[in-house]
């Protein structure tokens, strides 16, 4: 059975549909967007010896990445590295003495990698309508902080002794976090359909 790959993305059911209304509805989108994800970065958690602390920058992303879809999604994560690679203090950890692109090098970089493969996969997991239903949304949220977790650890790996340092640092202290806002995305971003669905009844 063939599915259906040109559904709406959250985002896309809400004001101007076309024309420059709609342009100027997605810059605000992807400035609201970039904000959001560096306001996220800084609500942090610090988890020394690690050079990565646990912040809600994962759920800006996860969210973000569902309910913008891919372009609008793609837009705002890569604006986001942008203005992070040009010097702005966007990022977790960055600071007046570790900024752009360096701080992009750091312990960081691959779960920044990460971070733009997630946000691709669920724009391309909202147009097959998996962003509908709980079990849809856990299920690509899950293999998205997969994207996030597998180039991070291997950019971490670089800087440790070993594997057991490496997941120790990059992914044991962050499970149950992680799955926290994994299951509060999932929720959130159905709901928020069931709204549109009865508003729009």
């Amino acid at each position: 059975m063939a599915i259906t790959m040109n559904k709406p993305a959250l985002a896309e059911v809400f004001g101007p549909s076309e024309g420059a209304a709609l342009r100027i509805k997605q810059m605000v989108l992807v400035v609201l967007g970039i904000a959001a994800l560096a306001i996220a970065a800084k609500i942090q958690v610090a988890m020394f010896p690690s050079p990565v602390p646990i912040t809600l920058g994962t759920f800006a992303v996860l969210t973000i990445g569902a309910s913008y879809g891919t372009r609008l999604g793609m837009a705002t994560i890569i604006g986001y590295m942008l203005v992070g690679a040009v010097g702005f203090d966007v990022f977790a950890t960055s600071s007046a003495d570790n900024y752009g692109i360096g701080y992009m090098l750091g312990g960081s970089g691959g779960y920044l990698v990460g971070y733009v493969l997630a946000v691709a996969y669920l724009g391309w997991t909202a147009r097959r309508g998996m962003d509908r239903s709980i079990e849809g949304m856990a299920g690509a949220l899950l293999v998205a902080n997969v994207l996030i977790y597998v180039p991070g650890l291997l950019w971490l790996h670089r800087i440790t002794t070993g594997l057991e340092q490496t997941m120790q640092w990059g992914l044991t202290p962050y499970v149950i976090g992680d799955l926290m806002k994994l299951a509060l995305a999932a929720l959130l971003i159905p709901a928020v359909w069931k709204l549109v669905g009865k508003a729009r009844g």
